[in-house]
């Protein structure tokens, strides 16, 4: 539902937070129910996005960990969604950010070490394309849910210029009221420079 408002409003990329790498050491009953949702949804996501052209895209920095049966349906849904492109959705599962950031300098210590860039050469836009994100815009808004007032480890790069919105609701009690109002905030009060 959350991706057809965004849709309806004109926005162009949704990224969401599905499971961070720290959801990993909550309680292994709460986390195998959570794996099993992930399951049970990937095929009705999948079709729901081939209806509507959404691409779907699994963010993670250490897929690794994702049990088979739900690294099979995510690999499904974003093979037969690659080619639409009236909408982009990022799913990060099995991500955090600080990581993201480790396996970037990873990659470009190793191309500086292998001769294929020197070190002279690395630049904010060179560190940014080396991110899951890399061809996407820089997020304009984040929107924090539950009422917390923190980033929790979420695109710490790419949020450097974002505005923030902290909404008391939980994710699954957002209404479309609440991301017009977010968007109306964004567009009229807040000033961007």
């Amino acid at each position: 539902d959350f991706a057809k408002w965004c849709i309806a409003e004109g926005v162009q990329v949704l990224t969401v937070y599905a499971f961070s790498t720290e959801n990993w050491d909550r309680d292994p009953d709460e986390v195998a129910a959570l794996m099993a949702i992930f399951v049970r949804y990937c095929k009705e996501l999948r079709e729901e996005a081939l209806v509507r052209g959404i691409r779907l895209r699994v963010l993670s920095t250490e897929a690794d960990r994702i049990p088979a049966d739900v690294a099979a349906g995510l690999k499904r849904m974003v093979e037969e969604t690659a080619h639409c492109d009236k909408f982009l959705m990022n799913i990060c599962l099995s991500y955090g950010s600080r990581g993201e950031m480790v396996h970037a300098c990873r990659s470009l210590a190793a191309d500086v070490q292998q001769g294929k860039l020197s070190s002279s050469d690395i630049t904010e836009n060179v560190i940014t394309g080396r991110l899951l994100t890399g061809d996407c815009p820089d997020p304009d808004i984040v929107m924090r849910t539950s009422g917390e007032m923190r980033l929790s480890n979420f695109l710490l790069w790419q949020i450097a210029y974002s505005e923030m919105f902290f909404v008391e609701r939980t994710w699954p009690e957002l209404t479309k009221d609440d991301l017009i109002k977010v968007i109306q905030n964004f567009a009229y009060a807040r000033q961007r420079r």
